[in-house]
């Protein structure tokens, strides 16, 4: 018995599954906001009186967590001191000297604190230079006498970040060591552990943001592993981190910033999980949730992984999967807008509490949610009739922002969707059209509560087909979750030209990185079997200033040969990607070791017994507002559907997780995995 558990900011999805029966139970329950431990503990609830098991079944716990990522976002993080070399105590406020576009200096830009505050920052008389030579002894009197002075000042963890530290940590570990003796209780990250890479803003950021949110998941993890344990849950908690591997509550706690993209982390995998098994190798993933609205690019299906993200305004140096988000959702508050007269969509959003006004929890302003109430597309009841919604107070809230434009109930709520789809194509853009793809050459999978009721819509504009929308898809994170496998880097930066480096001890590199691998997979409790090593080198072009990740083959790093076929390599993919090769030197930039620790795949068993009859799943029909017009639109039981099913447009399709519209001039067909796939009709046969 393994569980997902993803929390959003409207709904927290369970999934749980039961290797044993191949099968699957899904339950949401409300998030909780001002504790998102207590919706979970309800969720497990929930999901193990519908699978009819006790809690002390389940043999694993799969976490994604926004904690770290709202903690920077909404800017509640904790209180960060920073011990820098001296003379470098303003590397936050100079950053990387260049201002966001489109701005480029021309309107003034509002800039944010930094995560450390300058009277929080002490710089450490010491000096080490790029090659881990120390140029000034670290004086040990001077930074006891500043540690005191700064941790006695009230912060709550501590980054220390010194200058080349990642050539040579000793002055970062013996730092650590005097504030531990005289602050046994401070929370202290070193950047020499957390990115030891050079670039130093980057790394004194990305470590500043790991104590930034230190504190908050620490408490947070706390709480959830002791009400788990409440509620019965014996088995361990593992933490899902930005790239999709998974890591343990305990290393969560410690390295933070690995998860800040962990929420959104859990449908990519899913994502490549479908390609795979539909034979679909380019998807577009569209995860539309309550209050945000994820996408991400699947190719020759597999996932980007990308070595940085920007988490609002602040870089993080973390492997993160590819994705892109934008601020609309189903509770995504819809307003006229002062200055222009105009209506307006988001990014406010009605969150979990008191959420859409359609939802009867005190809600007053209308949200996208409330606008396809109001168009027929949401039933009267979700959650197979757990939630009663207020279809009244839907239509009356959209009207408020309606009237002062004179637009009906149904014009406005359009005009709401038409805005909310809008913002939504432009994240599909910038992943697609902005950097050189077709999105006719892609499907899109569709998924999250309120992704199926938008995707046909947003093929449409774009030609993105077909539309799959998965068995499980409002609570897909959560199965991405159950199909995550362990993973960890490990780095060493090592700069010079490929044509001077010694490969000897380039191969002495790579050994200590792999036993660093392997030490991290027995803290895991890996079993041998399930235990993967992938080497990387980072390259580039003599003189540039970004690098190109390529891979090692194994039995070149085992046989301490054979560099040649990797330097190869980089041309073509240098190449590949940029349209170009040069007859330059290359030079080296790091060295990476990247562990992995298989977990069981997911298994289903195939779809029950159903019926290819149409009629036969229908549950009803209610007026659905189409082209400008009510039309009666039927109202079909997914799961009464077998495979080869087929459903002609206008159609609402309803489950239990989600909803699905199927627009006029276009068909649904069951696919033989359970996956529904909706193509144009003239795309008939294809």
């Amino acid at each position: 018995m393994r569980l997902g558990v993803d929390v959003g900011g409207t709904f927290t999805d369970l999934l749980l599954h039961d290797d044993a029966a191949q099968k699957t139970y899904r339950a949401k329950t409300p998030s909780t906001p001002e504790d998102q431990s207590i919706g979970v503990a309800e969720g497990v609830r929930l999901i193990c009186e519908k699978a009819g098991v006790k809690p002390e079944d389940i043999s694993l716990v799969l976490h994604g967590t926004t904690v770290a990522t709202n903690a920077v976002l909404e800017g509640k993080g904790s209180r960060v001191g920073l011990l820098t070399t001296a003379g470098f105590e303003h590397v936050l406020h100079l950053a990387k000297s260049w201002t966001p576009g489109p701005l480029f200096g021309w309107i003034v830009m509002d800039k944010p604190d930094p995560l450390a505050a300058l009277k929080d920052t002490r710089g450490i008389p010491e000096r080490m230079d790029a090659r881990g030579n120390v140029v000034t002894e670290l004086d040990e009197a001077a930074a006891t006498a500043l540690i005191k002075d700064l941790c006695g000042s009230g912060i709550e963890a501590l980054t220390i970040s010194l200058m080349h530290s990642y050539a040579n940590p000793a002055h970062e570990q013996r730092l650590r060591e005097i504030v531990l003796e005289h602050f046994p209780e401070m929370h202290v990250s070193l950047s020499s552990d957390i990115l030891p890479e050079f670039r130093e803003y980057d790394r004194a950021i990305t470590t500043v943001m790991n104590d930034y949110v230190r504190p908050i998941m620490t408490r947070y993890l706390s709480r959830i592993e002791r009400r788990l344990d409440e509620a019965g849950v014996r088995c361990r908690l593992h933490i899902v981190r930005s790239d999709g591997g998974l890591m343990s509550a305990e290393a969560a706690a410690q390295r933070p910033v690995h998860t800040v993209l962990s929420g959104p982390a859990g449908g990519v995998t899913a994502t490549a999980m479908v390609a795979r098994r539909t034979g679909l190798q380019k998807l577009l993933a569209f995860d539309m949730g309550g209050t945000s609205t994820d996408v991400s690019v699947i190719l020759n299906g597999e996932a980007t992984i990308t070595r940085s993200t920007d988490v609002g305004y602040f870089p993080a140096k973390v492997p993160t999967l590819d994705v892109r988000s934008v601020g609309a959702g189903g509770g995504s508050i819809a307003e006229i807008s002062e200055l222009t007269n105009s209506l307006r969509v988001g990014p406010r959003s009605a969150g979990a509490m008191p959420g859409p006004v359609a939802y009867g929890r005190g809600g007053t302003e209308p949200t996208v949610s409330d606008a396809n109430v109001v168009l027929g597309y949401l039933p009267p009841k979700l959650l197979g009739g757990d939630m009663s919604l207020d279809l009244e107070g839907a239509r009356e809230a959209v009207d408020k922002v309606g009237k002062p434009l004179e637009l009906s109930p149904e014009a406005a709520a359009q005009g709401i969707l038409d805005i909310a789809n809008e913002v939504m194509l432009g994240a599909l853009r910038v992943i697609t059209v902005q950097r050189g793809l077709d999105p006719r050459d892609f499907g899109i999978v569709a998924f999250g509560g309120a992704g199926p009721l938008h995707a046909n819509a947003m093929a449409q504009v774009l030609g993105c087909y077909p539309v799959v929308v998965p068995h499980n898809p409002g609570v897909l994170s959560a199965l991405g979750f159950l199909e995550a496998e362990f993973k960890n880097e490990m780095v060493r930066t090592l700069i010079g030209s490929v044509a001077g480096m010694n490969d000897a001890a380039l191969f002495e590199h790579f050994a200590t990185l792999r036993e660093k691998a392997v030490a991290w997979l027995d803290e895991e409790k890996v079993e041998e079997a399930d235990r993967g090593l992938t080497y990387t080198v980072d390259l580039r072009y003599e003189q540039q200033g970004f690098e190109v990740s390529i891979k090692v083959p194994a039995e070149v790093v085992e046989q301490a040969s054979g560099l040649d076929t990797v330097l190869d390599d980089f041309h073509t993919t240098h190449e590949r990607l940029y349209g170009v090769r040069f007859d330059l030197p290359i030079e080296m930039v790091a060295l990476r070791v990247v562990a992995t620790g298989a977990t069981p795949p997911v298994e289903e068993a195939a779809p029950a017994e159903g019926t290819t009859d149409i009629a036969e799943a229908t549950m009803e029909t209610r007026k659905g507002y189409f082209g400008g017009a009510w039309v009666d639109t039927p109202h079909i039981d997914r799961d009464k559907l077998a495979a080869g099913a087929r459903i002609e447009g206008p159609a609402i399709i309803r489950q239990y997780d989600t909803t699905t519209v199927l627009l006029p001039d276009h068909y649904a067909e069951v696919h033989p995995t359970g996956n529904l796939l909706i193509w144009p009709t003239e795309k008939k046969g294809a």
